[in-house]
């Protein structure tokens, strides 16, 4: 079961990703040129980490006998998609916004790192 909502929700945030512009703040706002915040951004964009956070919890849960394919996976996906808002219209490229994906990716390993180190003390 935790496959399928990992497939579905990797579904629908590479479709919010590639979407030409704020398909959530159309919906929210009316306004394609708005994105919704979940939390305020620091150093990285905190609505980046928190879906990426997610995606990659539900991943590694998902497919935990295939780590090293589903980290390559997650990384790679954080990385291009973001990449592709240099190309796609009404979306810009951020530094912040790829480093939100990418530490999304690795705080969800980090935390599966550590659990696997208290579960075997």
């Amino acid at each position: 079961m935790t496959k399928i909502i990992f497939h579905l929700l990797n579904i629908i945030f590479v479709f919010l990703y590639i979407y030409p512009g704020s398909l959530l703040g159309f919906l929210i706002y009316k306004d394609i040129s708005k994105q919704p915040q979940i939390a305020p951004d620091f150093v990285v964009s905190s609505n980046h980490l928190f879906v990426f956070f997610l995606l990659s919890s539900l991943g590694l849960i998902s497919y935990f006998k295939n780590l090293k394919k589903i980290i390559l996976y997650l990384i790679f996906i954080s990385i291009i998609l973001e990449l592709l808002h240099l190309y796609i219209p009404n979306r810009s490229f951020q530094f912040s916004d790829l480093f939100g994906n990418i530490t999304g990716v690795l705080i969800s390993i980090l935390i599966l790192i550590l659990f696997n180190f208290w579960r075997k003390k």
